[in-house]
């Protein structure tokens, strides 16, 4: 019993350190690749860094979300907001729970399994679109009850950013996983 405590802790540790990982390396990429690409500060025409939370999180669930949130915490404190611990803090929160509450609701609504076996494309898009609509809406709403300056303009660039970005690293890997060799079949 205690052997399998000790092996999914290293697992979700796992979970969580790899999905910080890849979170920091998509935002460096889209610092380089998109830099030019930037609206205002922290919203971006394309941002890979959303497809990146939202793989994350459907494929390590509460484990890719964490690290998602540590992630967004290092660079809201260290990058974007370093005058603003609140909202470094709260920036963080939510970037973590926009494509959390996406799969949570993937779960409920399709009976997502952890094995991603019954992700369609079709549903994939739904959940794409879903998030890239629901992280805007939650930092939108954030920045009104702090009575920061949002515009509407500042919101459609943040959804079209997120929905271009996850496009962009979802389809990407799952043309990357189409080179990979079917499973062979079970022979006995």
């Amino acid at each position: 019993m205690k052997g399998l405590f000790v092996s999914r802790f290293r697992l979700n540790v796992s979970m969580v350190l790899g999905s910080s990982l890849i979170f920091l390396l998509s935002f460096l990429a889209n610092q380089w690749l998109f830099t030019s690409s930037e609206f205002i500060r922290g919203i971006n025409w394309i941002y890979l860094p959303a497809g990146i939370r939202l793989l994350c999180t459907l494929l390590f669930g509460a484990a890719g979300a964490i690290g998602v949130m540590i992630t967004s915490w290092i660079t809201c404190f260290f990058y974007f907001f370093p005058d603003d611990p609140v909202r470094s803090f709260i920036g963080g929160i939510i970037s973590a729970a926009a494509p959390y509450l996406t799969y949570r609701l993937a779960q409920y609504a399709f009976g997502l399994r952890a094995s991603l076996t019954n992700l369609t494309t079709g549903r994939l898009l739904f959940l794409i679109l879903l998030y890239s609509l629901a992280s805007p809406s939650l930092h939108h709403l954030w920045f009104l009850a702090r009575n920061d300056d949002v515009s509407a303009a500042g919101y459609c660039v943040m959804v079209i950013g997120d929905l271009l970005g996850s496009l962009m690293v979802v389809y990407t890997m799952k043309m990357l996983l189409s080179f990979l060799p079917p499973k062979a079949a079970n022979v006995r």
